[in-house]
């Protein structure tokens, strides 16, 4: 249900009503209760859009740099801050926090590992005594087992404490905690660069808009009450 629209043609319909009746009490507070809603539509309306000859209206999207920037500081001086970052290595009970790293491994190509390692024997001494079982290409069916095994072997190093430690030992130094906040904040800001004037009107009017258009009810509420008590004055 539009509030606005439905708090606009209540308020209409009284000034219609005392008109045609005629009651002035009830065209006054529908005139007022009219005045209240629409001033404040047309408030909310300017936030989003450009209305010709209102100076400052359309100041969301025109302001939309501002508001970027607005999100990007609020992101590194909240979220992303140097205590925040150290929280999340560590857990609540002092120990590294654990960190899946399964997944990365999966997606690793360990295929150049193993031509490395083949390229090593041949070069080596036992160079000689491959070419007479066929060369590296004798090698090559043990490729699948080798990447299977350095995988498993990965995960389980991945997996240690000791690792954990020295992960966290490593990025908890301050050169590398402000080279990572850097790098987040690049992140941050390349993401939000990726923002229109368009999209930022939309994202905003979806979270207040709701809430905006309760501005409008208690606009016509409110001008109407004012317009009872002028009415009452007058009479």
């Amino acid at each position: 249900m539009n509030k606005s629209l439905v708090t606009n043609l209540l308020a209409a319909a009284l000034v219609v009503a005392g008109y045609l009746l005629p009651n002035d009490i009830l065209f006054t507070v529908g005139l007022f209760a009219l005045s209240g809603a629409v001033t404040n539509w047309l408030a909310v309306h300017m936030l989003f859009e450009k209305v010709p000859g209102l100076y400052g209206s359309g100041v969301i999207p025109a302001r939309f740099e501002e508001f970027k920037s607005a999100i990007a500081r609020l992101m590194m001086e909240q979220f992303f801050t140097r205590e925040n970052i150290d929280r999340f290595l560590s857990q609540s009970d002092g120990s590294p926090a654990h960190l899946d790293l399964g997944p990365v491994i999966d997606k690793v190509d360990l295929e150049p590992s193993f031509n490395a390692l083949v390229d090593t024997v041949a070069q080596s001494s036992l160079g000689g005594m491959l070419a007479m079982f066929g060369g590296t290409d004798a090698l090559q069916p043990l490729k699948e087992p080798f990447i299977e095994k350095m995988k498993a072997s990965l995960k389980d190093l991945s997996e240690s404490e000791q690792f954990y430690e020295l992960l966290k030992q490593e990025l908890e130094q301050p050169d590398k905690m402000a080279e990572m906040q850097n790098n987040i904040e690049d992140i941050v800001r390349q993401r939000l660069d990726e923002l229109t004037p368009q999209m930022v009107k939309i994202m905003v009017q979806q979270m207040i808009r709701e809430h905006l258009g309760w501005l409008v009810v208690w606009g016509g509420v409110f001008g109407g009450v004012i317009g009872f008590a002028a009415a009452l004055m007058q009479s």
